[in-house]
């Protein structure tokens, strides 16, 4: 990883703005250097967002290999539960949730196609070996099971409610029963 992405990522999980600006300055770099090593704002908060994201997803695979519907379910509501604690995570939704949403659960979102081939993977895995019976076909399932997960870390914003990784466990066992 660039010391630009160290600092900004740094930043970012003590709770701080990324102002471009400022991080061009604290490198001691222009804004146009910055911007040709890292790429736009929103390109380096969706890399910051994939690498908590893709820590959270190497911890919790481990666990659901192997476990078919049961192991599926607790991939989906662990990370669903890994970023409603995350401090960081929920500061950024509250202050920019606008760019949140659109960083994390539109087509520009490199979490969120991440996250679905990680899902697609894990499917795909659980139902070579016979754990498994997906009723949609792998990928179409990984999306779905997303979206599952992102309305239940979004809720807050879009609806008021309470984000809750119970009712995503719940939901997706239900999908998957």
């Amino acid at each position: 990883m660039s010391h630009e992405f160290e600092l900004a990522r740094t930043w970012f999980l003590s709770g701080r703005r990324l102002d471009m600006g400022e991080l061009a300055a604290a490198l001691s770099i222009s804004r146009a250097t910055l911007h040709r090593r890292i790429g736009s704002r929103d390109r380096l908060l969706g890399e910051i967002l994939w690498s908590l994201s893709s820590a959270s997803i190497a911890h919790l695979l481990p666990s659901c290999v192997g476990r078919g519907t049961a192991g599926i379910a607790d991939f989906v509501s662990g990370f669903v539960r890994s970023a409603n604690e995350s401090p960081p995570f929920r500061d950024f939704l509250r202050r920019e949730p606008e760019r949140a949403l659109r960083l994390l659960t539109t087509r520009a979102s490199v979490c969120q196609q991440r996250t679905i081939a990680e899902l697609e993977s894990l499917l795909s895995t659980e139902a070579k070996a016979g754990r498994l019976v997906p009723p949609l076909p792998v990928p179409d399932l990984a999306y779905l099971l997303v979206r599952i997960g992102e309305s239940f870390v979004y809720t807050d914003v879009i609806t008021g409610g309470a984000p809750d990784a119970g009712k995503a466990h719940a939901a997706v066992t239900a999908l998957l029963s």
